[in-house]
């Protein structure tokens, strides 16, 4: 069994899903031979330099999932790109490429954040071109903490703002890209975050079918897809939100 997970947007402000997440740490995912989280795992990540107590908890938590068996993979979001190695060699996590091509029930499958699919939000491309250009990422790594808090903050509430006044197409997936990447990946099956539109598409690639799946947000209840042999199975599991 495998397990998938997205959009945790972990933060010490929302202590129900931090209990949440360690309760499927503790249960559910140490049955899976591998669990992989597909981006924005923390609210904001200013780099690995910088963790708090918080922080170093869940990276404590994942190493214990990690030494029981359970592979633990992570995948950058647009809230946590700065994630880092010497976070994921801690937890004993292996840090993906987005995007990256691994095999699930004797198939190639096609894993994403997703945020690179949204390319009608043209505004937002254009600031990721920018982020994550290796000389900005590396400027960002070396400022010093109060700048680097001071930018996250600025970045968050921008964010925020600029999603509320967009369109809902513009923040979702672009169909024809969808259908680029994975006829370049060589795929049938896309599975991505990002959206907060979980759900399992039908597509029809040239004359074969497939699918894209996209994983829930963790806010009111989490998301979790278990790929096993009776296939591709996304369910939603409830948790005690705050008062």
């Amino acid at each position: 069994m495998i397990l998938l997970i997205s959009d945790l947007h972990l933060e010490e402000e929302r202590p129900d899903i931090t209990r949440a997440f360690l309760d499927f740490l503790a249960g559910r995912a140490r049955s899976a031979q591998a669990l992989y989280i597909l981006g924005d795992f923390f609210e904001v990540w200013i780099g690995d330099d910088a963790m708090s107590p918080f922080q170093h908890s869940i990276c404590a938590a994942l190493r214990t999932l990690s030494d029981s068996g359970t592979q633990v993979f992570l995948m950058h979001g647009n809230r946590d790109f700065l994630l880092g190695r010497a976070f994921c060699k801690a937890a004993g996590a292996t840090l993906l490429q987005d995007p990256s091509v691994v095999r699930m029930n004797d198939e190639p499958v096609l894993l994403m954040h997703g945020d690179s699919l949204c390319t009608r939000d043209e505004a937002y491309m254009r600031l990721r071109r920018y982020l994550r250009n290796p000389v900005t990422l590396f400027i960002l790594r070396h400022l010093p903490l109060r700048s680097r808090h001071k930018l996250a903050r600025k970045l968050r509430s921008e964010s925020r703002a600029q999603t509320r006044m967009k369109a809902n197409d513009i923040v979702d997936v672009t169909p024809q890209e969808v259908a680029r990447v994975m006829q370049q990946h060589g795929v049938h099956t896309l599975i991505h975050g990002h959206t907060h539109r979980p759900a399992i598409h039908k597509l029809q690639l040239g004359a074969q079918a497939a699918k894209r799946i996209v994983l829930g947000d963790w806010d009111r209840q989490g998301w979790a897809l278990q790929v096993d042999e009776q296939g591709f199975q996304l369910a939603a599991f409830d948790f005690t939100p705050p008062a």
